[in-house]
């Protein structure tokens, strides 16, 4: 098994979305999938009026489509989606890969597609999903790790686990991927979407720009939780950074971001 860290769609010339892919002897599996081909395509209807904001590079060639296909896999092998939450820059891959399950917390299906608030409405594009795909929702129980409420998805991939992250959307998750236990130089890794946007928010040794948490507060669609999630992320890098990697998914810094 291999975990890949990829950049599939960079924003504002300098912002990745950085999407995982596990290598599995079932198949591929991608955690979120970035911006897609037919975003790329039609860009006006598939990422609306935020596009103007965010200023993405339209390049297929940064599709989690092409990333595969350059890797020489094939990405008709990828079986299994899982999404840390739905805005438009991590679910646009979607179409993509029309057969693969796509595994999703139910709250963040729930408030993007079925009950969306007005902010909702405007926020989401419907586009992305309205080929249909196959949706596996979760509710967390009574499972934990670390402290986080968790469900497991072994269905997709034995020990891997969706982790209730709180804060930039209803629903927000992160994803934890096991390293392969053959290899000690495959740590797990959580993918924590968008819980924090840059290292330096859950590491004080790491310095970084304050406008940043202003930004991370204008674009929460729960801020009550953000400072919260950020303090129980800094305290799990802190006690398993020898055997976990925390990654989010727009920091430019480490695999999958991009050059400077």
């Amino acid at each position: 098994m291999r975990i890949h860290q990829m950049n599939c769609g960079t924003f504002a010339g300098r912002m990745p979305t950085r999407v995982l892919l596990v290598e599995t002897p079932g198949g591929l599996v991608l955690v979120d999938t970035g911006i897609g081909l037919r975003d790329i395509a039609d860009p006006a209807a598939r990422l609306g009026p935020m596009r103007h904001a965010m200023r993405p590079r339209l390049d297929a060639d940064e599709t989690a489509y092409r990333r595969i296909e350059a890797m020489g896999l094939d990405p008709r092998e990828v079986r299994h989606i899982v999404l840390t939450h739905m805005d438009f820059d991590h679910i646009g891959g979607l179409a993509d890969f029309p057969e693969a399950q796509v595994h999703v917390s139910s709250e963040a299906l729930t408030w993007a597609a079925r009950t969306p608030r007005w902010i909702e409405r405007r926020r989401y594009r419907r586009a992305q999903w309205a080929h249909g795909p196959d949706f596996v929702e979760y509710t967390y129980g009574t499972d934990r790790w670390e402290g986080f409420r968790v469900h497991p998805l072994d269905r997709v991939l034995e020990g891997m686990i969706l982790v209730d992250l709180p804060g930039h959307t209803v629903g927000h998750a992160g994803v934890l991927v096991p390293g392969d236990p053959r290899d000690p130089g495959e740590l797990d890794v959580l993918h924590a979407g968008d819980a924090f946007y840059l290292r330096g928010q859950i590491d004080p040794s790491v310095g970084y720009p304050r406008a940043v948490a202003v930004a991370e507060r204008t674009l929460s669609l729960v801020p009550s939780a953000v400072d919260l999630t950020h303090a129980r992320l800094a305290a799990l890098a802190g006690r398993r950074g020898a055997d976990l990697r925390v990654v989010c998914a727009h920091d430019p810094a480490g695999p999958g971001g991009v050059p400077g």
